[in-house]
């Protein structure tokens, strides 16, 4: 018996070194230099949500180490959500649009006339998120604003690399504007939306759609902090808010390799911005520059980037990175200019912020109305903690709250 108790003590003391050993690993890796300003909603909140996901992430990496699941795979399941107790103001059933499965929420209350029709693409960087991680967002946009709300579930990297989760998005919502008669949506007020990554996809199927003229004209684009292009990981939001949660500057590029390639191996090349030649780089300056970013985003402080310069077989890894459908802030002005109404939301502390700003730009540019809402001290993901008991973001409300006003008064 006191052998067993002494091996049982020497495993757990093994498990905890391993755990911080992994948990060192992970900051250093996925995580390094942490930085939260003092101007972000609820600083002290944010710190413990942070501390949660590097433990998160230490233990994926753990059990990777150890065999038992891969690091993303644990992460998933981590984060997935519970799914929440039934909506007596809701009717949700889970069916299929083209193949892909969705979620459908529709108020229960009799509708006066037809109603309002939002397909919603999840965030979680294309490897991550759900219909169940997002299921307080659409249940509150289909309460708040009496829509019909199709939250899309696609597939994810790097198991199912790009256009996979772009080429599903579209099916479903293409199944869905024509079967519209089915689900009592006005054909004149279907809307796509997304946050992160979803809003990214959003982008790129409000793109493809403006081509199609067997289908009715989408009403409204709406892009929750959307990250939009790939070629510059410069700009001063990168800079300023590279190490700040949830989104470091590394983990974005991480993400959009693992999207494109199934893999990550390029990313010191993307992060300095030698994965792209010179030349291209330079072609796109005149809508991807920070010459186009107010002077106020740059107060708190930029530093010009110089260009490297690119390795061919870099290049030919990441070519697709000047793909519209990847990156819809390259789409040429032909494509822009037939937007529909835009609603874009950036935040102050987030890596991507500069790339809403971008599009903002271009549509403007273009003539597409815009609405625009910043969150002045919200940072990358506050909108999925706007009800998140006490590490509720205010911020994330207020988010969330202007979105339903932009829908109710389309």
């Amino acid at each position: 018996m006191a052998f067993f108790y002494i091996l049982l003590v020497i495993l757990l003391v093994t498990f905890i070194v391993s755990f911080i050993l992994a948990v060192i690993r992970t900051i250093q890796f996925d995580y390094s230099n942490p930085s939260i300003p003092p101007g972000v909603n609820h600083e002290g909140k944010l710190r413990i949500i942070l501390a949660s996901v590097i433990s998160i992430s230490a233990m994926g990496r753990l059990l990777e180490m150890m065999g038992v699941c891969s690091q993303i795979a644990f992460t998933r399941y981590v984060c997935a959500g519970q799914r929440l107790p039934p909506d007596p103001r809701l009717r949700v059933s889970e069916v299929a649009f083209a193949r892909v499965p969705v979620r459908l929420y529709r108020p229960r209350v009799p509708p006066a006339g037809l109603r309002a029709g939002t397909i919603f693409f999840h965030g979680g960087g294309w490897l991550y998120g759900s219909v169940d991680s997002h299921e307080k967002i659409c249940r509150y946009l289909a309460r708040e604003t009496d829509s019909v709300v199709v939250s899309v579930g696609y597939r994810l990297a790097p198991e199912h690399k790009y256009p996979a989760a772009y080429e599903d998005c579209l099916n479903a919502t293409v199944h869905f504007m024509k079967n519209i008669e089915h689900y009592g949506v006005d054909p004149a007020r279907i809307i796509v939306s997304g946050d992160s990554a979803g809003g990214n996809l959003a982008a790129a199927v409000s793109q493809t759609l403006a081509s199609r003229p067997d289908l009715p004209k989408l009403r409204a684009q709406i892009l929750i902090y959307p990250g939009l292009q790939a070629l510059d990981f410069n700009l001063p939001s990168y800079q300023q808010n590279r190490g700040v949660p949830l989104l470091f500057r590394e983990r974005a590029a991480f993400y959009v390799l693992q999207y494109l390639n199934g893999d990550a191996s390029n990313l010191e090349e993307v992060l300095e911005g030698s994965h792209i030649p010179s030349d291209i780089i330079l072609n796109y300056r005149k809508w991807v520059s920070p010459d186009y970013i107010p002077e106020r985003f740059k107060a708190r402080g930029y530093k010009p980037h110089v260009l490297l310069e690119c390795a061919t077989e870099v290049y030919e890894a990441g070519k697709r990175f000047c793909e519209p459908n990847l990156c819809p802030l390259l789409a040429e002005d032909a494509v822009v200019h037939q937007q529909p109404e835009s609603f874009i939301l950036t935040c102050e502390y987030d890596v991507l912020r500069d790339d809403g700003l971008l599009y903002k730009k271009r549509l403007e540019d273009n003539g597409v109305p815009v609405t625009w809402y910043h969150l002045e001290d919200g940072f990358h993901g506050i909108i999925s903690l706007h009800d998140y008991s006490v590490f509720s973001f205010p911020a994330g409300k207020r988010g969330l709250d202007s979105i339903v006003n932009f829908i109710r008064g389309l």
